[in-house]
């Protein structure tokens, strides 16, 4: 067996359909020519309403889709997706359906992930389809600028805290990361499993932030890695969002600030992020 058959052997991709239409059928017939040799797919399925299209779309592309019978959140899906895998696969690329995997893309994460032991996950540059870099690799946020982002980013823009909230936005050269976005990244298995996968209290956004602390509270790296590159061909933009996805996104940014800053004496500041992220979820037009 050559070196690039037990690389490609030993990898698996999973994603998660929720009437994903036309974008789960480009993801599929991307992730071909994305590593050498073929390697298994699964699509989990969060209660789609086009289920036979869907099924039909994944099936004839090869890969195996699982159906849930309910949508317990993205991290679950892929929770019950990864386990779904054959057990000789060791890295798994966790995707979005609405992304375009390069050639090349998956083996050039994985040739990064294979440099050391200590690297958990690897993120790939994601390109927007106006040639803008998402900034997919960022700092784990901290209470102080948590709320401070909280309460000053709609009526001061230009604050210190949003500035920090959103800094480590180089998407030019490799580097660690205290997570990695869960729209596309390549995690080590057994690093995954054995911190539990993704935390399924998070129904939607903040999964991947918590994973990469968990990640690296396990001892293991996130590594963003602008060498491999895939097309981003849905819409990072939260403008207009729904009221029932800012709220999501504000309840699970409590969520992970307050478990990371659970210490007794710490309760003010957790009144106080609560009560920001409660009137910014209220303001009409807020961006998240």
């Amino acid at each position: 067996m050559t070196t690039t058959e037990r690389r490609t052997a030993h990898v698996g991709i999973v994603t998660v359909s929720y009437n994903s239409g036309r974008y789960l059928t480009d993801f599929l017939a991307s992730t071909g020519a994305s590593c050498s040799g073929r390697v298994p797919v699964v699509v989990a399925d969060n209660r789609s309403d086009d289920l036979a299209g869907l099924r039909a779309a994944t099936e004839a592309s090869g890969a195996v889709f699982l159906e849930l019978g309910t949508n317990a959140g993205y991290g679950s899906a892929v929770n019950r997706a990864v386990a779904a895998l054959p057990p000789d696969v060791d890295w798994v690329l966790v995707s979005n359906p609405d992304v375009v995997l390069a050639p090349g893309s998956v083996d050039r994460l994985l040739a990064t992930g294979s440099e050391r032991a200590d690297i958990g996950a690897v993120g790939p540059a994601i390109v927007e389809l106006d040639g803008t870099v998402y900034p997919s690799a960022r700092a784990v946020p901290s209470l102080r600028n948590g709320l401070g982002h909280a309460l000053f980013a709609n009526v001061w823009p230009r604050n210190p805290w949003t500035a920090r909230y959103h800094s480590d936005r180089d998407g030019a050269r490799r580097r660690d990361a205290g997570w990695l976005s869960g729209a596309c990244l390549l995690v080590r298995r057994s690093a995954f499993e054995r911190i539990g996968g993704f935390d399924e209290r998070y129904f939607m956004y903040f999964e991947d932030v918590d994973l990469g602390y968990r990640l690296s509270r396990a001892g293991f790296r996130n590594v963003y890695e602008p060498a491999a590159r895939v097309t981003h061909v849905g819409a990072h933009s939260t403008r207009g969002v729904s009221e029932r996805m800012r709220h999501a996104h504000h309840a699970s940014a409590y969520r992970f600030l307050a478990s990371k800053y659970h210490g007794w004496y710490l309760w003010p500041l957790r009144v106080a992020l609560r009560l920001a992220l409660g009137v910014r979820s209220r303001m009409h037009g807020s961006t998240i």
